[in-house]
Parts: C-alpha cells; sequence; structure tokens
C-alpha cells in the first residue's frame, strides 16, 4: 500500500483562503424573460442552471385607476387566462432554487402612482394578483412569486416608496417575505427609482450600464468605475451589473463575454454589495450563449 501524502498545516489553510475567496466573489446571473418571440420557455430558463433570479417581464399596464394588464409576448394571452399554465414552469423554477419576480413598468407602457393610496391599491392588487395573497383571477395561476422588480421608466417619480413600504408590510403581515429589486439606468442617482431604493427596503439592485454612454464601460474605466462606486453607496443589498446579452439587444452598452471576464469584473467582483450580473434579456441570451460564457467568471 503507498504512502499517503500528508498535507502541511500552510497547505490546509491555503487552501482555506482560496476557498474563501472564491465564495467571497461568487456572483449570480439575473435574467428578464417574457418579451420575446421565439425565447425558450420559463422552465427551460431554469433548467439551464446558469441563472440564480429569472424576472417575468412585464406588467405595463397599471395605477392611476387603470385596470392593470400584462404582457408576455407571444408566451401566452394574459387577457383571456392563457397565462394560468405559467404556475407550472414557475414552480419548477423554484424548486431549482432559482428566485422568480415579476417585473412592473419598462421602457413602454401605461403605468405611474398618482398618490400614496394608489400605490397602496396597487400592492394589495401585486399582492393577490402574484404574491402570497388570494384572487380568482390570478395572470399566472397560483403559483407564487418570490418578488416584485421595479423598471420604472416612465409615468413620474413620486410614490414609488410608499409602494415598496406596502409590498414589505404586507409581506411581513402576510408571513411571507417578498423580495425587492429595481432596474435604475447608471446615471446617478436615477430619477425614477431613485427614491424607491433610498428607503433601504430594496434587496437587489441590478444597475442598466447600456443605452447610457456617460457610464458605461465604453466610456471608459474612470467614467464607469465612478458610476459603479456611487450605486455601492445606497442602501440595498446586492448589486449587480445590468447588460445587454448581444449587441442587437441594446443601442449601446454590450460588451463581449471575453471583455467582461478579463477587464470588468475583476475591477468590481470586490465590491462588499457585488451580486453578479443581470443580462437582457432571455431571448437575446439564447442566440449568444452569453450566460454560459460568463458564469464561471461572475
Amino acid at each position: 500500500m503507498a504512502n499517503r501524502a500528508l498535507i502541511t498545516p500552510v497547505q490546509l489553510i491555503a487552501s482555506a483562503l482560496v476557498a474563501l475567496l472564491a465564495t467571497c466573489h461568487a456572483g449570480g446571473i439575473a435574467v428578464y424573460w417574457g418579451q420575446n418571440d421565439g425565447e425558450a420557455s420559463l422552465a427551460e430558463t431554469c433548467a439551464s442552471g446558469n441563472y440564480e433570479f429569472v424576472i417575468i417581464a412585464f406588467l405595463p399596464k397599471f395605477g392611476k385607476g387603470q385596470t392593470p394588464q400584462m404582457d408576455l409576448a407571444s408566451h401566452c394571452d394574459p387577457a383571456s387566462g392563457g397565462c394560468t399554465s405559467q404556475s407550472k414552469d414557475i414552480r419548477a423554477c423554484q424548486r431549482r432554487g432559482v428566485k422568480v419576480l415579476l417585473s412592473i413598468g419598462g421602457g413602454d407602457g401605461s403605468y405611474g402612482l398618482s398618490s400614496p393610496g394608489d400605490a397602496r391599491q396597487v400592492a394589495m392588487y401585486l399582492w393577490n394578483n402574484f404574491l402570497g395573497g388570494s384572487s380568482s383571477s390570478r395572470p399566472l395561476g397560483d403559483a407564487v412569486l418570490d418578488g416584485i422588480d421595479f423598471d420604472i421608466e416612465l409615468g413620474g417619480a413620486k410614490f414609488w416608496d410608499d409602494l415598496a413600504r406596502d409590498l414589505k408590510n404586507l409581506g411581513k403581515s402576510g408571513g411571507r417575505s417578498v423580495l425587492l429589486s429595481a432596474a435604475p439606468q447608471c446615471p446617478f442617482p436615477d430619477e425614477w427609482d431613485g427614491g424607491a431604493i433610498s428607503t433601504g427596503l430594496f434587496d437587489l439592485v441590478w444597475v442598466q450600464f447600456y443605452n447610457n454612454p456617460e457610464c458605461q464601460f465604453s466610456a471608459g474605466r474612470g467614467a464607469f468605475m465612478d458610476a459603479w462606486r456611487k450605486w455601492e453607496s445606497v442602501p440595498a443589498g446586492r448589486l449587480f451589473l445590468g447588460l445587454p446579452a448581444s449587441r442587437d439587444a441594446a443601442g449601446t452598452g454590450f460588451v463581449p463575454a471575453g471583455e467582461l471576464n478579463s477587464r470588468v469584473l475583476p475591477l468590481i467582483r470586490g465590491s462588499p454589495k457585488y451580486g453578479g450580473v443581470m443580462l437582457w434579456s432571455k431571448y437575446y441570451d439564447d442566440h449568444t450563449g452569453y450566460s454560459s460564457a460568463i458564469k464561471s467568471h461572475v
């Protein structure tokens, strides 16, 4: 029988340090899903093993007395009840440990809040139709989503802080925590989401470092890091670098996977709030394999 190699205390310490560094910088990938024809299903998205968060996009109509309305492109028709079958996929994602959120707002839609009371009504609608409450008309069926994403890009900047507080309070009183995420633009502070994020109630902030030439990585390392450090100052849990998953996914801001891995991520992985990378969107990732190319570096 061959002699077993002895492991010295120094080797043990070195191994422990390597493991610690790996876990300190370990991030996840978040991806938006739902806005494109020909996109992988929700269940297939989560089965890939590439994503920690999947954000269903969008609820682009709500508030100001409007009847809320979802838009999931050709995946299903919410108006006819055709999206209730998504519950099966949502639960499949959650069984895999993937958190599933609903994104409200978007770059195109009819939404906004007119008062704290309006915010409360929207919060109740979201709680009863997508979260831990109950309703006879849940658009995505009886699956309970993990949280709500604020992608506010129009409709006024007021009362989003009220909506965030109301959602968190409903989760507390209902015995089911509600994750809150936001997708601000990289110029700091964000014109729309800034007030809500400053409440300190947001668990996740994925900053859009694209379609904003003054602060995305192509503006230069200095401008990019200046913006990142400003976002590090917000009272939020985890901070994500938001990027397009292909050149076609945004007007500007695409960073090739190799460049992201070698030049960008090393600059921000050491941040105490670093959470990973957010991608727009699953459809574009399907075509480029971007998440697979960056996963081991995130």
